[in-house]
This record gives C-alpha cells, structure tokens and sequence, in this order.
C-alpha cells in the first residue's frame, strides 16, 4: 500500500471534518447540561422567593392586626395582588 499526497490530504481533511462534527456535538451536550443545571437553579430561587414573600405577608399581616395601617395595608395589598397574579401567570 502507497501513501501519497493525496492520500495524507483526504485523510487529514477526514480528521480535521470528525474534529469538527465532535467539537460540535460536545458544544451541544455542555450546552444542555448548563441550562438544565440553569432551569434547577432558577426553581430553586423561585421557591426561595415565594417563602420570603409568604413571611413577609405574614409580617404585614400581623403589624395591621397590631392597629399599624396605611403604608402596611399599601403594602400587603400590593404584596398580595403580586402573588395572586403570579400564581395565575404560573398556572398558564
């Protein structure tokens, strides 16, 4: 079997084609796993946002219930016409 030019050309351009198919194909599996690992760590946020929401309603509540009013009921009702229209935009 002869080697020649020809031959060195065609494969090395047959290597440097699989490089770049494969170099492709690793972009696009790295690329998946950080947005899966993207998608659990903004759930994750959520949920935290969502508790903090809840204590913070839960403060609100408890200063109105102690006689404190106009900013604290602003706030609660604000608060929780936030709540109510994310829930709903979730759902959708």
């Amino acid at each position: 079997m002869y080697i020649d030019a020809k031959t060195l050309i065609e494969l090395a351009a047959l290597l440097t084609a699989l490089g770049v198919i494969g170099g492709a194909a690793l972009w696009a599996v790295k690329f998946v796993d950080r947005q899966k690992k993207q998608d659990q760590e903004l759930t994750a946020i959520r949920k935290e946002q969502t508790l903090i929401c809840y204590g913070v309603m839960a403060c609100l509540r408890g200063l109105k219930e102690q006689g404190c009013d106009g900013p604290v009921t602003a706030a609660l009702d604000k608060l929780e016409k936030h709540l109510n229209q994310a829930a709903h935009e979730e759902d959708s």
